[in-house]
C-alpha cells in the first residue's frame, strides 16, 4: 500500500467510524457514566445490555437519542433516568450509536 492509499484510507475510517471513535469521550462529557458503564452494573443498564437488547431494531439510535433527551422509566424496571435536555440532537444521536456498538 502506498503512502497516500494509507492516507486515503485513514481518512475513510475517520469519517466512517469517527462518531464510534469520540464517543467514549461524549458518555464521559456528559456524565453518562454516573450510572452506566459498559461492562459493569450501576444505577442504570450496561451499554452492553442495551446493545444486545436492541440488537435487530430499526431506527434504535434515534429513539435512544430521544431517550437520552428526554428520560424515561419502565424499560429497565422501576429506576428513573432522567431527562438530560442539555445534550444535543447531534450528541445524543452518537452517544446512542456508541452505545449500540458496545460488544
Amino acid at each position: 500500500m502506498t503512502k497516500y492509499a494509507a492516507w486515503a484510507l485513514a481518512g475513510l475510517m475517520l469519517t466512517t467510524f469517527g462518531n464510534a471513535m469520540a464517543s467514549p469521550e461524549m458518555v464521559r462529557k456528559y456524565n453518562c457514566t454516573a450510572c452506566h458503564a459498559e461492562n459493569k452494573k450501576k444505577y442504570g443498564p450496561t451499554y452492553q445490555q442495551v446493545a444486545l437488547k436492541y440488537a435487530n431494531e430499526e431506527g434504535v439510535a434515534e429513539k435512544l437519542a430521544k431517550k437520552i433527551q428526554t428520560g424515561g422509566v419502565g424499560v429497565w424496571g422501576n429506576t428513573p433516568m432522567p431527562a438530560q435536555p442539555r445534550v444535543t440532537d447531534e450528541d445524543a444521536l452518537e452517544i446512542a450509536r456508541y452505545i449500540l456498538s458496545v460488544k
